[in-house]
């Protein structure tokens, strides 16, 4: 009798302990997989998004190529004209040449001069041009200390481009003693001077 009462305690124990694990069971809710699929797609997508903003440039690049700065061309130096009295424009086509070892025929630099002394400069020169040298073309001073009453003595002949000449000049020393530089340049018939100088330098005593 006592056996039978112990086995009724102990499967009245057994049934109670199972109904506690089945109502466990029952109460929990079932996971629902379209909300368990939707909150880690949320993740995924806020993981990308804060990657995505972390990488985000501060500074945004220029939408435009800048242009290039304008450089000089050789119109700028060219933009002088020379023209004649009429506003013509002049066709520079002249230059003056020569060896420096040979450009001096007579009278070298440091020429020991008298006061008022007489003496004629020559000078071999190139016509380094296009256009002839002929009536109009002249020796013209200039500059530096002393002109020395040079005149120029007229050539006698046409020069055409490429040939050399013997170009002339008479001066006059200085009364002053010291020492006298004087500057020479070709000028073409329109007035115009080649830019090439030549020079004579004596010393007065």
């Amino acid at each position: 009798m006592k056996q039978k009462t112990i086995l009724i305690y102990v499967v009245s124990i057994l049934a109670v302990l199972l109904s506690a694990c089945g109502a466990s069971d029952a109460t929990e809710p079932t996971p629902d997989v379209a909300a368990v699929r939707t909150s880690a797609a949320s993740t995924v997508e806020a993981k990308y998004t804060l990657t995505a903003a972390a990488f985000t440039p501060t500074t945004s690049l220029p939408t435009e190529t800048p242009e290039p700065e304008a450089t000089p061309t050789e119109t700028q130096a060219s933009a002088a004209v020379v023209t004649d009295a009429e506003g013509t424009p002049i066709e520079l086509c002249d230059s003056l040449g020569y060896d420096v070892l040979t450009v001096d025929v007579n009278v070298p630099d440091n020429t020991i001069m008298s006061p008022g002394q007489d003496f004629i400069k020559t000078w071999r020169v190139k016509n380094t041009g296009a256009c002839p040298w002929g009536a109009g073309y002249v020796l013209a001073y200039a500059g530096y200390t002393n002109q020395m009453s040079g005149q120029f003595i007229a050539m006698t002949e046409v020069i055409q481009p490429g040939q050399e000449v013997e170009v002339s000049v008479q001066f006059k020393a200085p009364s002053a003693a010291g020492e006298y530089l004087s500057a020479w340049t070709m000028r073409n018939p329109q007035g115009v001077t080649f830019p090439e100088v030549i020079f004579v330098k004596i010393i007065v005593q």
